[in-house]
């Protein structure tokens, strides 16, 4: 009887534990989600200021309004693909920001400036929030596949949850800038 008692306390425990991780990568989750939207709203502000300076360069701030309107649009369930279109966003974000190097004058304004150093305390922040949600995530994983964990999982449908990743190795590389004509 003793055992059935400890057997059972220890699946209660097993199950709080699972229970804890996974509300753990819920609240991660929405870690990020509250800093890609503090970037969104953040990037009409940085082209509309580059729009002012850089009329001509139409199709770099086009394709960062788009990405812009296709993070929002993204299912936030849909981790891989939030994390690809966050990821070509940033690229394009990057190309902005380059194209603002050929024009001093937007460089010295102190309202992209401003806007610039916001951005780049964003990405730091979303950085450090996708950080904390692959961890979460990597804790809920291993309680779902580890024994005897794993059982306790199975009976009661929790499901791993996926990685917060760049899948596109061209969204990792560096922009290239280039001003020579």
């Amino acid at each position: 009887m003793a055992i059935v008692a400890a057997l059972a306390a220890y699946g209660v425990y097993l199950y709080n534990r699972l229970v804890s991780t996974r509300q753990m990568s819920h609240e991660a989750w929405s870690g990020i989600d509250v800093q890609l939207k503090r970037r969104s709203d953040l990037i009409p502000n940085l082209v509309d200021t580059v729009k002012g300076y850089a009329s001509h360069e139409r199709g770099v701030l086009e394709e960062v309004t788009e990405l812009r309107n296709q993070a929002r649009a993204a299912s936030p369930d849909d981790v891989a693909g939030r994390a690809k279109i966050e990821g070509a966003l940033s690229m394009a974000l990057g190309r902005l920001l380059a194209v603002a190097e050929a024009y001093p004058d937007l460089k010295a304004s102190s309202n992209f400036v401003e806007l610039q150093r916001e951005l780049g305390n964003l990405e730091n922040e979303i950085q450090m929030a996708r950080r904390y949600y692959n961890g979460a995530v990597r804790n809920m994983n291993t309680m779902v596949e580890a024994f005897p964990s794993n059982l306790v999982a199975q009976r009661f449908n929790f499901e791993k949850r996926e990685y917060f990743e760049i899948e596109d190795p061209g969204d990792r590389a560096v922009p290239k800038v280039s001003f020579q004509t």
